[in-house]
């Protein structure tokens, strides 16, 4: 089976070495090869929303989408920007399978966290759309990279691996 390769974009200005940082959660939980692409985006002043001041995760992925080179299975922006989908109040990412594009922000991860915490918020949740874009669902274990986190406190529960029932659900996927 030939190797996945996720590209990671930075859009705005989240720190370089954090795209670095989620190379070796991929492809150790997810089997994902990634690399970090060379162009970056700017902010993404196109997706903001000025009644919400937040940003449109669709319009971001939209721009992301264009950038997949013959070879790369998908792409996912990492930005620093409040983003959102319209039915809720925001997220701290989304990815649409069918595009094979996602987007994940720190802006909401922040909160409370620097550093190391922070790393890891970004981390658990790259790899939680990472997933998404390989066919997995949300999982209802609380523990599960896959559970949908709702707070910084859910992230920070999240374990950075998959249960039995995900993992295996994966590996079907992936045969």
């Amino acid at each position: 089976m030939p190797q996945k390769t996720l590209l990671l974009v930075s859009v705005g200005s989240p720190p370089a070495s954090l795209l670095r940082d989620l190379q070796d959660p991929l492809a150790t939980l997810m089997g994902v090869q990634s690399v970090v692409a060379k162009a970056a985006l700017p902010s993404p002043a196109y997706a903001f929303n000025k009644d919400r001041s937040q940003y449109h995760c669709n319009a971001i992925m939209r721009r992301l989408s264009p950038m997949l080179e013959p070879g790369q299975t998908a792409v996912m922006g990492i930005t620093d920007v409040d983003l959102f989908v319209p039915d809720s109040p925001f997220v701290f990412g989304e990815a649409d399978r069918e595009s094979r594009t996602a987007v994940v922000s720190l802006f909401r991860l922040r909160q409370g966290a620097d550093g190391d915490p922070l790393r890891r918020r970004v981390q658990v949740e790259a790899v939680h759309q990472a997933g998404h874009l390989l066919g997995l669902s949300y999982c209802e274990d609380p523990r599960c990279v896959m559970f949908f986190a709702q707070t910084p406190q859910d992230t920070d529960r999240k374990q950075l691996s998959l249960c039995n029932v995900c993992r295996n659900e994966l590996q079907k996927l992936n045969r």
